[in-house]
């Protein structure tokens, strides 16, 4: 089994789709990785030989920051908003969406379910 990056690649699926189970690796970049790397897209990840493996960890450390890097920066780049107190730190510290989208109706991701808003009776 092909271990890449920490994540151990799924068995049976193609190359190009079991590299992109790695965090920060989509479909265009795995192709892009395995072009560098001279292997062919259609090729299972079982059928790997360990010199191609050793190639595409190579081309990854190389070229493209991924998992716990590319998580780590990503959670600082919040932080350092927040602790600015921008407008986009802000709506990150409320939980509420960041770019723009409506909220009076839609959201519901960011902002959880419902609350009940209990009515008197006249």
């Amino acid at each position: 089994m092909a271990r890449i990056a920490g994540i151990d690649l799924p068995r049976g699926k193609r190359i190009e789709v079991a590299l992109t189970y790695i965090y920060g690796i989509g479909r265009d970049s795995a192709r892009k990785i395995l072009e560098k790397a001279g292997i062919t897209l259609n090729t299972k990840s079982e059928a790997l030989k360990d010199q191609e493996v050793a190639r595409i960890r190579e081309v990854i450390e190389r070229k493209y920051k991924v998992e716990g890097d590319l998580r780590r920066e990503i959670s600082t780049n919040i932080k350092r908003l927040m602790d600015l107190g921008c407008y986009r730190g802000l709506r990150h510290r409320k939980g509420l969406p960041v770019r723009g989208q409506r909220t009076h109706t839609n959201s519901r991701t960011r902002k959880g379910p419902r609350r009940a808003i209990i009515k008197k009776k006249k």
